[in-house]
C-alpha cells in the first residue's frame, strides 16, 4: 500500500471517532435532519478523507437511490454514504452529497455521539418533517 496523506481541515470540522481524521467542515453541512440505521446523520456538500465504495441501488424511505459507502481512510471504518443519483425529481438535490453518521463521527466540539435508541432499526435515509 503507499503512504497516506491526509487533508487537515482549517476550522470547525467533524472527524471520525476511531482515528480523529479529518472529514467534512461543519460550513459545509446542508441538513442536520436525517437518520440513518444508528440513528441521525448529517448531510453535507462535500467531504474529505474517505474511500468510495462500489455503487448500489439501495431503498430508502424517500424512494431508490443509487449510493456508495464511504470509508476513513486512517482506519476503514465506514462513515456513511455518497449519494450517486436519486430516482425521483424530489430528491435529485442529494446527487453528489454525503452523509456522515453521527455515530461514526466526532463533532466540532470533540464530542462523540452515540446512538439514537429511539430510531427504527432498518431504517434511513429519512428527514425529518
Amino acid at each position: 500500500m503507499g503512504r497516506i496523506f491526509l487533508v487537515h481541515l482549517d476550522g470547525k470540522c467533524y472527524t471520525c471517532k476511531h482515528c480523529q481524521s479529518h472529514l467534512a467542515l461543519s460550513e459545509d453541512v446542508v441538513s442536520k435532519a436525517f437518520h440513518s440505521r444508528h440513528g441521525k446523520a448529517y448531510l453535507f456538500n462535500k467531504v474529505v478523507n474517505v474511500m468510495v465504495g462500489p455503487k448500489e441501488d439501495r431503498m430508502m424511505i424517500t424512494g431508490l437511490h443509487t449510493v456508495s459507502d464511504i470509508f476513513c481512510v486512517g482506519c476503514g471504518s465506514n462513515v456513511g454514504w455518497n449519494y450517486v443519483s436519486a430516482y425521483e425529481k424530489g430528491q435529485k438535490y442529494k446527487e453528489g452529497k454525503f452523509i456522515l453518521e453521527r455515530f461514526k463521527v466526532s463533532g466540532p466540539d470533540g464530542n462523540h455521539y452515540w446512538a439514537n435508541h429511539d430510531s427504527h432499526a432498518g431504517i434511513s435515509d429519512a428527514e425529518d418533517a
